[in-house]
């Protein structure tokens, strides 16, 4: 209620007004330290796209099984003397992996994969401290953003979850018969890696924007062009999935001739392991097969996304679905002659960075289409 006002005051003598808040309701949250923590999920995005290519490493230098138990904590000191190793190298050689395939390996050679494995481990565990490190250090200094404390947090949990999905991965190749670890676990393995990175994107995408800029864009939001965005992402998902599978059991490595398997569309003997479901998984021949399908039938929606993004009114959207289109032929062409070469650990790991830089894309070009940026008249970029 405004206060009244003196008979004797001058018509002309203002009166002291209170500051509007600026910004609005919108920006009335509190705002955090959007840029650090930005640059922190940035951080964290780099350290999981190394992670995933030494993963992949790992795989493609049989490493993965060297290392025979798991000591989250103690596990991070390596070997330090004769003893420790000869230690190691002893549990090793209790499982089947070196029984079946490895049985005469001199310590060097042991020490050569032992290397890998603990560098991959390690790697994940500088992840943790560096999530543990921002999270609470925002936390506590409470520069976190309204609404945003319970995503950030997120991501720690499907942290420590991959740690322990690695461990029930390992496990599956230390007993019985296999050779590697089960196809199916480094499938579950990978496919949460690709959603952790997903989620640090996403988050990273948003921090990159006021949140009364994305509330306003929003309301420009292609709704059809979002929701093939959404489908194109689930269907890349699946195609890495098959993607572990064909590294999981190397087949890759075998029928290495294209467009054919083997002079034929089929490979031959698809279905000869008992139960048939088990193909599915084991069987090189019909596990490449599968993926290269769909391979061809990802492409196909691409084109057809890419057709539609086309028509875009916004040039942002437009060039963010394009990047797509791109990356999908690079994959494409990395694909085949990964076959063609018998996956050498080079080419192989190329591939797997490129769909990493492919699933990145995807879910930009998708934000594009759920905040599209703002543009002039004219249509240029405002």
């Amino acid at each position: 209620m405004s206060s009244k006002r003196s008979i004797f005051e001058e018509v002309g003598a203002e009166t002291p007004r209170k500051e509007a808040p600026k910004g609005g309701m919108i920006d009335a949250g509190k705002r955090g330290a959007r840029g650090a923590i930005r640059v922190w999920l940035m951080i964290l995005f780099a350290l999981v796209m190394v992670m995933i290519a030494v993963g992949g490493l790992t795989r493609l230098t049989d490493s993965g099984l060297s290392i025979t138990e798991w000591r989250p904590l103690t596990g991070a000191l390596p070997p330090m003397n004769a003893e420790d190793w000869q230690r190691e190298f002893d549990l090793y050689r209790q499982i089947p992996e070196y029984q079946l395939q490895n049985k005469g390996m001199s310590l060097a050679e042991f020490q050569f994969i032992y290397w890998w494995e603990w560098g991959h481990r390690q790697l994940g565990r500088v992840i943790g401290l560096v999530w543990a490190l921002g999270f609470f250090g925002f936390l506590l200094a409470r520069k976190i953003p309204t609404g945003w404390t319970g995503r950030l947090f997120f991501l720690g949990v499907l942290g420590g979850l991959q740690g322990a999905i690695g461990w029930w991965m390992v496990a599956s190749g230390l007993t019985g018969t296999m050779l590697d670890v089960a196809s199916y676990r480094l499938a579950t393995h990978l496919g949460l890696a690709f959603v952790i990175l997903g989620f640090i994107a996403w988050y990273t995408f948003e921090l990159g924007r006021e949140e009364r800029d994305l509330m306003q864009a929003r309301r420009s939001r292609e709704g059809k062009l979002y929701g093939l965005g959404t489908g194109l992402l689930h269907f890349s998902f699946l195609q890495i999935l098959l993607g572990a599978l064909v590294a999981g059991i190397d087949a890759g490595r075998t029928y290495n001739d294209w467009p054919l398997m083997a002079g034929a569309f089929l490979p031959p003997f698809p279905f000869d392991i008992e139960p048939v479901w088990r193909n599915f998984f084991e069987n090189a021949g019909l596990v490449q097969f599968m993926h290269r399908m769909a391979g061809y039938l990802l492409l196909a929606f691409g084109i057809v996304v890419w057709l539609k993004a086309r028509k875009s009114p916004n040039a942002d959207t437009r060039f963010r679905f394009d990047a797509v289109f791109a990356m999908l032929w690079v994959q494409m062409a990395l694909g085949i002659v990964t076959v063609l070469y018998m996956a050498p650990w080079q080419i192989a790991i190329a591939h797997q960075v490129g769909a990493v830089i492919l699933w990145v894309l995807i879910l930009r070009a998708r934000f594009g289409a759920q905040y599209p940026v703002q543009q002039s008249i004219r249509g240029a970029t405002a």
